[in-house]
This record gives C-alpha cells, sequence and structure tokens, in this order.
C-alpha cells in the first residue's frame, strides 16, 4: 500500500509529538541485504550509527518524504513510497518480529521501520542530503499540498505549462505538485470529472479550478480519517479513508451515476475511471 503525502504528514506528526529530545542510544537493521543491494537502505550499519548519541531536533515532511533531522548535522530519511510501516515503540510494547532498522532511544522507547515495498530508509550527514533523489525531489521547489504557496493560481499556472498527460503532470519527478502518487491521482481526477489523457495545458480554467479542489478536498479527508484503510499510522492504527477511485473500484458501478468503471492503461501503469463521469 503506498504512502502518499497524507499518510507522509499524518506520520511525521506524530513522529514530532512523540520524539523531539529524545537520544538515540543503538541502531539495528535486519533482514535488509536485498533492500541494501538495491539502494533502498544504507549499505553499512555504520552509517546508521552515526546516529547514535544524537538528539532528534525537528522532523519535517514534505510530499512522500520524512526528514528526521538530529543534531550535529545528522538526518534519518523515510519514504516507504511504495509500502512501509513505521511504529513507535513505547517502553511496555512488544517489537515486531520482522522490521528493518530499529531505533532505540535512552529513555527505553523505540522506533522501528519496515519496507514493504519500494522506498528509502538513509541515514545522511547534512553535506549528503543532495545524493538522495527523493529527498531533492519532494524538499524541492516544487509545491506539497499543504504548503502556503499551494494556491489555485500558482497550481493554474503550472499546469497550462505543462504540455503532457495528466498522470505526468500530477505524479513523477516533474509533477507540478508532489506527494500525489497513483492512487491520489485517480481520486481526485474521479472527483474532478476529468479524463486521465486529456493534456494539463488543455484544461479549461473551470476543470483546473475542480481539480485543484479535488486535491484539497481529497488530502484534507484523508487527514482527517487517519490515511487510507490499509494504512497503519505511528500508533499501529488502521486509517479509515476509502478511495472514491482505485482499483477497489474494479467492475463496480460508479456511485454518481451507475456505469461500470473500466481500467485503462496510462504511463505504464494502470487507472481506473468512470467512462461517463470523466470524459
Amino acid at each position: 500500500m503506498s504512502i502518499e503525502f497524507p499518510e507522509a504528514y499524518i506520520i511525521a506528526q506524530q513522529m514530532h509529538r512523540e520524539l523531539i529530545g529524545k537520544q538515540v542510544a543503538a541502531c539495528i537493521l535486519s533482514n535488509c541485504t536485498k533492500l541494501q543491494n538495491l539502494g533502498f537502505i544504507n549499505m553499512y550499519i555504520s552509517d546508521f550509527e552515526r546516529l547514535c548519541r544524537k538528539t532528534v531536533e525537528v522532523i519535517l515532511c514534505r510530499g512522500n518524504v520524512i526528514r528526521v533531522k538530529f543534531s550535529s548535522a545528522m538526518n534519518l530519511i523515510l519514504a516507504p513510497e511504495y509500502g512501509g510501516i513505521i511504529l513507535f515503540n513505547k517502553t511496555d510494547s512488544p517489537i515486531p518480529e520482522k522490521f528493518h532498522l530499529k531505533l532505540s532511544f535512552t529513555d527505553q522507547t523505540a522506533v522501528t521501520v519496515t519496507l514493504t515495498g519500494m522506498g528509502v530508509i538513509h541515514a545522511l550527514a547534512d553535506d549528503e542530503l543532495s545524493h538522495s533523489y527523493l529527498f531533492k525531489r519532494d524538499f524541492s521547489q516544487t509545491a506539497s499540498p499543504m504548503d502556503t504557496d499551494f494556491t489555485f493560481d500558482n497550481f493554474s499556472k503550472a499546469l497550462l505549462d505543462k504540455n503532457v498527460n495528466l498522470k505526468t503532470a500530477l505524479v513523477g519527478k516533474d509533477a507540478v505538485v508532489v506527494g500525489l502518487g497513483n492512487s491520489a491521482f485517480q481520486d481526485v481526477l474521479y472527483r474532478a470529472g476529468i479524463h486521465p489523457k486529456q493534456k494539463a495545458s488543455e484544461l479549461t480554467e473551470v476543470e483546473r479550478h475542480k481539480l485543484y479542489d479535488a486535491i484539497r478536498l481529497m488530502v484534507e479527508q484523508r487527514l482527517q480519517l487517519g490515511g487510507k484503510t490499509h494504512f497503519i499510522d505511528f500508533y499501529g492504527r488502521h486509517g479509515e479513508y476509502e478511495p472514491v477511485m482505485g482499483h477497489s473500484m474494479a467492475s463496480k458501478l460508479c456511485r454518481v451515476c451507475g456505469t461500470e468503471v473500466v481500467k485503462l492503461s496510462l504511463g505504464g501503469g494502470h487507472c481506473y475511471i468512470c467512462p461517463d463521469c470523466q470524459k
């Protein structure tokens, strides 16, 4: 299950509430050789041991990426984009049997991080952050949905400058907003009543307004409901948000018009639409 902006933001806020001021006592890597070989996790435990005796100063989130900033210019970059679980373990709570990284703190609490799909768990010094593709992509000048400069005017202008289909304009490294994955993309386009193969630069002002409003509403509802239903937050709780469009709607009827939902091939993947509502 993908971790998109709303879920990453929820975890970052919960981590900030629990971890500020804590000092790392120990780091353990487990069951992650394959992920290390793929570059998803630092190759050496010594990279993570640089976090030991460092104190959590602030936790930030942009797009799908969480930055845990420590003292002495150290960082833990977490981006479980295609699935992951980040859990807070209190002094009296059991540690999960399987994890990839465990950070133990001097107060006997701990955090475990597990990737269930593609993503990253990287310990990086400040001067190494430029080596991280995901950090550079999301901690960039591109707007994130909670930014004050994510306004309709800025969003509209960015769309008009993109002579590409909407998936390319909204998802991936060249998107006009960071933090939207394929799940959010299908959700907001259905809400806006727009076909995913339309070009961003050809949208009318009314369509751009509908799309902007759909993004804001989707993010707001997912934050209020604790993320998507398959998402597990920092405390082990499942979210309650059910996407209005996506693979869960395969062969079902559109809840607005009753037309059967269909699957389309797009941008090297698939998406689901209502062929009547999204023309």
